[in-house]
């Protein structure tokens, strides 16, 4: 059993190219031990017919080679090579043996069954470990990449404290970043769509994801088939310094009444820079709409919301009274008759560039004089 042993370590590195070094050192000792228990369990330490074939003790051994393999790096199909060619050297020794010895070829097929059978219940007892391990390695690879991705958001990170946080998660530092905001409910696949260099965490009634800055139109085209469905808001790129810059504006838009609409579509913050600024602070914007339309309060509720589309129109299109009729789908002459009325309401208040700026401000911001 010794020149046994010492001929499957020996063809190991020489068959299986992962191992294609000496087996020396601590993972050279496990070979090697598990070898010895494979053979001795074999052929000295026969289980009886109702006992498992690996003992507790037994099961424990190969199980940690497999840890060992997962945090080697090395592939787990490495590993079952070697167990394979384990079984084959060991059979055809054993047959060496049988054929001098007289054994008819027939009575060695038990034993060929039994050595494959064993072989499989290692490997089971190997792949248990490595993926436990693999499991283990993913769990605190998310739980740092989260850690980091909160550092990022909260900004004032120092770059060397970010880069050993990003080196510790496996994590590659872009040059520039976008933010990403959508609901839990829509975020389920996320990891796979984004890919091993996003940065995706579950945070209070949103999910948030940091992926490097698409800048060319057929990358950002790319992101946003990959959101799409995912009611995503997809943040302005900042440098990577700025990331939490970048989820804040993501998440105002999120939270803008405005967009509140049945769209799953992805909406890139960029795209809608002055609807969002207009809601940027919503009791402000209702401070300024109650002064702008406090000359309407004595018209009657419907006047007042058709006054109101009749001065946004006005404003926008700069007093062009066809391309106002136009927006409202009414005859010229109609304008005019609300023009005058907007001239009797608010008087000199419509010469103030000042005051026509607030109102269309109020008015772009969805507000509209009260109903009441």
């Amino acid at each position: 059993m010794p020149e046994l042993v010492e001929e499957i370590i020996g063809r190991i590195p020489q068959e299986v190219p992962e191992y294609s070094r000496p087996l020396e050192g601590e993972f050279g000792a496990a070979v090697r031990r598990g070898v010895e228990i494979a053979l001795g369990r074999l052929f000295i330490d026969l289980p009886g017919r109702d006992e498992p074939a690996l003992k507790p003790e037994t099961r424990a051994v190969y199980r940690q080679i497999g840890i060992g393999e997962a945090r080697s790096g090395r592939s787990l199909e490495a590993l079952l090579s070697a167990y394979r060619l384990g079984a084959r050297v060991t059979f055809r020794a054993a047959s060496g043996v049988a054929e001098r010895a007289g054994i008819e070829p027939r009575l060695m097929l038990p034993l060929g069954e039994s050595i494959f059978v064993y072989i499989d219940e290692m490997s089971a007892a190997s792949v248990e470990g490595f993926t436990e391990e693999q499991s283990r390695q993913v769990g605190e690879r998310d739980r740092r990449r989260e850690s980091l991705l909160r550092r990022l958001l909260g900004g004032n990170l120092p770059e060397v404290e970010a880069r050993r946080l990003a080196g510790g998660a496996g994590w590659t530092i872009p040059p520039r970043v976008r933010a990403i905001v959508l609901p839990p409910e829509h975020a389920e696949g996320l990891r796979a769509l984004l890919g091993d260099q996003a940065l995706i965490s579950g945070r209070t009634g949103e999910v948030v994801a940091l992926v490097a800055a698409a800048e060319t139109a057929k990358a950002r085209s790319e992101l946003a088939s990959a959101l799409r469905g995912r009611r995503a808001w997809i943040g302005p790129v900042r440098p990577w310094e700025g990331a939490g810059e970048s989820h804040r504006a993501a998440a105002m838009a999120a939270a803008t009444p405005a967009f509140a609409d049945d769209s799953e579509e992805p909406r890139f913050v960029d795209d809608h820079l002055s609807a969002i600024a207009l809601q940027a602070d919503p009791l402000l914007m209702e401070d300024l709409a109650t002064v702008c339309f406090e000359p309407m309060l004595d018209l009657r509720p419907a006047q007042r919301e058709r006054l109101a589309e009749t001065l946004l129109a006005w404003l926008r299109h700069r007093g062009e009274r066809a391309r106002i009729a136009e927006d409202l789908h009414v005859h010229p002459q109609t304008v005019g008759y609300r023009l005058a009325q907007l001239r009797d309401v608010f008087g000199d208040e419509l010469d103030d560039p000042d005051r026509r700026f607030e109102l269309e401000l109020v008015l772009r911001a969805g507000r509209r004089p009260p109903t009441d």
